[in-house]
C-alpha cells in the first residue's frame, strides 16, 4: 500500500525500505516507553493493594500495540528528520499517558479509600516515578518556544505537575511512617531530603505554570527555575555520596 503498486521501480523499494526502517526505530522506541508505563502502572496500584494485571493484558496492551503500529507509521510521514525530532514527540506522546495514570492513580486511593505501602521497595519505585516525570518536565521545557502563548500541552504539563506533587506528598507521608516506626537511617533520610527536594521544585513549578496558564506571566519564568534549580540536585548528590558515609560512620 505504502509503494501504491508501483513494486517494480526500485526507487519506491527503496523508499518503503526507509520508510519500514524509520518506522521501526519509532515501534521499537514507543514500545520500550509503553513498557516503561505498563511496570509503573502494575507498581502503583500493586502499592494500594489493587491488582491491575487483568486491565493491563485485556486493555491497555491490546490498545498499545495497535496504537503504536498507527503512531510510528504517521510519525514517519509527519517528520522530516527523524533523528532530530524524535525525542520532542515522544515526549509530547508520554506526558499525556503518565499524566492520565497519576490522576487515575490517585482518583483510585480517593475512591478505595486504600493507603500506600510503606514498603522500602514501594518507596524506592515512587521515587523513580517521580524522577521519570521531572525528566518529561524538562525536557518538554527544554524543547518549548518560550514566546508561544499557553497550549493544550501546557495544560497537560500542569496537570502532570500536580499530581506529582499530591504523589510526592503521599511518598513523604508513608516515608515519615517509615522513619516513626523504624527510626532514622541513611536510606530513609536520603529518601526524605530527595522527595523534600522534588517537593518545592514541584510546588513553585505547579505555581509558575498556573500563572503562565491564566496569562499572567511569561513562559521565561518557568525555564529560569527549572535551569536554577538543577544545582540543587548536585549538591544533595554531593551530600549523599560524600557526607553521609561521615555523618552515619559508614552503616
Amino acid at each position: 500500500a505504502y509503494i501504491s503498486g508501483l513494486w517494480r521501480d526500485h526507487g519506491q523499494r527503496m523508499n518503503f525500505v526507509r520508510f519500514s526502517g524509520e518506522w521501526f526505530i519509532y515501534y521499537a522506541l514507543i514500545a520500550l516507553g509503553g513498557g516503561v508505563l505498563m511496570g509503573f502502572i502494575f507498581f502503583t496500584f500493586e502499592s494500594i493493594g489493587i491488582d491491575a494485571e487483568g486491565f493491563v493484558e485485556s486493555w491497555v496492551l491490546p490498545c498499545g500495540i495497535m496504537g503504536a503500529f498507527i503512531i510510528g507509521a504517521w510519525l514517519v510521514e509527519a517528520k522530516q528528520s527523524i533523528v532530530e525530532n524524535m525525542a520532542p514527540v515522544l515526549t509530547k506522546l508520554f506526558t499525556p499517558l503518565f499524566t492520565v495514570l497519576l490522576l487515575v492513580f490517585l482518583g483510585t486511593m480517593i475512591w478505595t479509600g486504600s493507603s500506600i505501602k510503606i514498603e522500602r521497595e514501594v518507596l524506592i519505585g515512587f521515587d523513580l516515578l517521580l524522577v521519570l516525570v521531572l525528566a518529561l518536565l524538562l525536557f518538554s521545557i527544554s524543547v518549548r518556544d518560550p514566546h508561544a502563548p499557553p497550549g493544550f500541552f501546557d495544560a497537560m504539563q500542569f496537570l502532570l505537575v500536580v499530581s506529582a506533587l499530591a504523589v510526592d506528598v503521599l511518598a513523604l507521608q508513608a516515608i515519615s511512617g517509615r522513619i516513626y516506626e523504624y527510626g532514622f537511617s541513611p536510606n530513609k533520610f536520603a529518601a526524605l531530603g530527595e522527595n523534600l527536594i522534588l517537593l518545592a521544585n514541584l510546588s513553585w513549578t505547579a505555581v509558575l505554570y498556573a500563572r503562565f496558564l491564566m496569562k499572567r506571566s511569561t513562559f521565561a519564568p518557568v525555564e529560569h527555575w527549572q535551569t536554577a534549580y538543577i544545582p540543587v540536585y548536585g549538591v544533595w548528590a554531593w551530600v549523599v555520596v560524600v557526607l553521609f558515609p561521615i555523618i552515619f560512620k559508614f552503616q
